[in-house]
């Protein structure tokens, strides 16, 4: 089994509530080290990268609110991800808002880029994290590192790693969506990645969804990164989560999308994110994320 290598990101400057920032210390709480290092996985801790908060930063931009030190977290984040792939190891990144994914995925690119191949990404989310400053509502950069991962906006965000795009719309899956903005929807579209909404699940059921969405991601790549954003989860079993819609995955669909991840035997890291500790219940959401990771690790029930 690889090494697992666990890097927190207390990053909450690009979501619309505070308290991600607690997310890292909530997951570790619920037993991720032990509980991995139980499957037999080595595991290595290397702590929190730093994050500012937002008493000690520029809000700057309307529209990219915070953006330079976010960008400079996930420049942390790529350094820290890419000396763990290049030891042989599987990056864990616990957050922490979604706009983290921005350096963890490029970490996984450019390893997959060292390899001659491109990287296969696995987007679970209920939002498409598609808008960019020009488009956003709101100006959280916690919805708009896809944007940046598959095109060239927010440029603070695509230039890490110095090169760009990260990946590609072919191996690039969304999974779970069920929350768009109107011009974001466009966005999507036009992207040409693969989409897999709530619809597609309940029409198909989640194993057939997975199995697809995990063989167009695989397909010719070096493995698979899977950005997993609780809210993609039914609030019901993930109240701990700062933009809750209804009509996700239940526990039993999520763990499948999880499991089959392991199945695949692509997966070269993996980030969890956008667990809000003060909006939780008795820490449900982060034990339900650590189930889920352990899930993608292989754990099995026979």
């Amino acid at each position: 089994m690889r090494p697992v290598h666990i890097i927190g990101i207390p990053l909450d400057l690009g979501a619309g509530r505070r308290g991600v920032d607690m997310g890292p210390s909530a997951v570790r709480i619920a037993g991720i080290g032990e509980r991995v290092a139980a499957l037999g996985h080595a595991v290595i801790d290397k702590g929190d990268i730093s994050a500012p908060t937002p008493e000690t930063s520029d809000r700057g931009d309307e529209r990219r609110k915070y953006l330079p030190d976010i960008a400079e977290v996930c420049r942390k984040l790529y350094q820290s991800s890419l000396e763990s792939l290049e030891a042989g190891a599987l990056p864990l990144v616990l957050g922490g808002d979604h706009s983290l994914a921005t350096g963890s995925v490029a970490a996984a690119a450019a390893w997959a880029r060292a390899r001659g191949k491109p990287l296969g990404l696995l987007w679970v989310d209920a939002h498409g994290d598609m808008n960019t400053p020009a488009t956003t509502t709101s100006g959280n950069v916690h919805g708009m590192p896809l944007a940046a991962l598959v095109g060239d906006e927010p440029a603070e965000l695509s230039g890490i790693g110095g090169f760009s795009p990260k990946v590609l719309p072919d191996h690039t899956v969304l999974v779970g969506v069920r929350n768009l903005d109107p011009i974001e929807k466009d966005r999507v579209l036009t992207s040409k990645v693969h989409v897999f909404t709530m619809k597609d699940i309940d029409r198909a059921g989640v194993a057939a969804v997975a199995e697809r969405a995990i063989a167009l991601a695989g397909q010719g790549t070096a493995g698979i990164h899977v950005s997993f954003d609780m809210d993609v989860c039914d609030p019901t079993i993930a109240p701990g989560v700062g933009t809750p819609v209804k009509g996700g995955l239940n526990y039993r669909e999520a763990h499948m999308v999880m499991e089959l991840v392991a199945d695949s035997g692509l997966l070269t890291s993996i980030d969890l994110v956008e667990i809000n500790p003060i909006l939780d219940t008795e820490n449900s959401t982060a034990r339900l994320g650590t189930e889920l990771l352990l899930s993608a690790l292989g754990m099995k029930i026979l």
